[in-house]
């Protein structure tokens, strides 16, 4: 893959140190599968000589239960990213608007479907938090605008005004606004940041939800959009009749049920989010930015050498971490690392230290 559009999770590469990687790289729920999950998938096995249900009947009314949205209103995705692909190459915009850094696959997507993207740098001296003000200033008539809150790799939430301060300019200026919320289940308050309830009110907003990061299952892949329902019938149309496989959505319906995994994880995340954020500001060179989700971006000084070459210095201990260079927006001194189980946190800060961080 072109580099400037590379991901984490790349575990298939032979690893220096032997064994498994122990990857940091991917923003994944370090409690894997749940039970039930698993046995969804396992009890669907023998069904696999079968299609599975292209109206994901099932999937479908979980989702609109466990996140209160209509389902006329829920498009499926092979996958949060795979719905960027369709709803673009549905709608065909000319102009992509997108706050960086951010997820490549936004721009990938754009691409893809012929349109232009203009970047809206986010301020490194503000925290990356969004100017909604100057932003409303850059947006034109008939652009498309992607917000990604929790943006990933910052982590910046959108605040729910500021969210509506830019909803009611897009719709002056006749501009599609997509609001990705793909980590927003991690956050302990997401009642209080989603957007997804504000379809109803804005016929011009999308927000794509991701279920592969919480709920573990990036190599199942599955996501779904909110959407106007005249748009979602849209987008439906446009995309392949089973995208959403069989065991994908079996998967879903079990983990969307499983209220006992979503708590178990809010309640780790909270701990050893907080612990992760601390013990890496103990370490001299490095500036961690503050968390909201399952992930911490953190820039280098010089005495730790370039983030790249860091990178490959961990790869040498076989750890994963994500490179953020070739974020439009950031440099070669951003790195990102993923919140896991305290003893694989304690093995990374063990290798921090190793390599040269020393204690303030």
């Amino acid at each position: 893959m072109n580099r400037r559009f590379a991901h984490g999770g790349n575990i298939y590469d032979a690893n220096p140190a032997q064994g498994e990687w122990l990857d940091f790289s991917a923003n994944i729920n370090p409690f894997g599968l749940s039970t039930a999950v698993r046995q969804a998938i396992e009890k669907e096995i023998p069904r696999l000589v079968h299609y599975p249900d292209p109206s994901a009947r099932a999937l479908k009314q979980a989702i609109a239960e466990h996140y209160e949205v209509p389902v006329s209103e829920i498009v499926l995705g092979n996958g949060g990213a795979e719905l960027f692909y369709v709803l673009f190459h549905a709608v065909r915009p000319k102009r992509v608007l997108l706050p960086v850094p951010s997820f490549s696959e936004y721009e990938r997507a754009a691409i893809s479907a012929g349109a232009e993207v203009a970047y809206f740098p986010l301020r490194e001296e503000e925290g990356f938090r969004l100017d909604e003000q100057a932003l409303c200033v850059q947006m034109k008539v008939g652009d498309c605008l992607i917000l990604g809150s929790p943006n990933n790799p910052t982590g910046q939430r959108v605040e729910r005004n500021a969210l509506e301060a830019v909803l009611k300019e897009a719709r002056q200026k006749n501009v599609l606004m997509i609001v990705d919320e793909s980590f927003m289940d991690f956050c302990i308050d997401a009642a209080d940041y989603t957007a997804r309830h504000l379809v109803a009110d804005y016929d011009h907003l999308i927000v794509v939800q991701s279920l592969t990061k919480f709920f573990a299952i990036p190599g199942l892949r599955l996501g779904f959009a909110v959407a106007p329902q005249t748009l979602a019938e849209r987008m439906d149309a446009s995309k392949d009749p089973w995208n959403t496989n069989l065991l994908a959505q079996a998967a879903g319906v079990a983990a969307l049920a499983d209220s006992a995994f979503q708590a178990q994880t809010l309640a780790w995340l909270k701990t050893e989010r907080d612990f992760m954020f601390r013990s890496l500001n103990m370490l001299a060179g490095i500036k961690s930015y503050p968390p909201t989700v399952n992930f911490i971006l953190l820039r280098l000084t010089p005495s730790w050498g370039s983030a790249s070459a860091f990178c490959v210095r961990m790869r040498e201990e076989g750890i994963l971490l994500r490179d953020c260079s070739n974020y439009p927006g950031l440099d070669d001194t951003f790195v990102r690392v993923a919140v896991r189980k305290r003893e694989d946190n304690e093995r990374l800060l063990e290798a921090f230290r190793r390599i040269g961080g020393e204690i303030k």
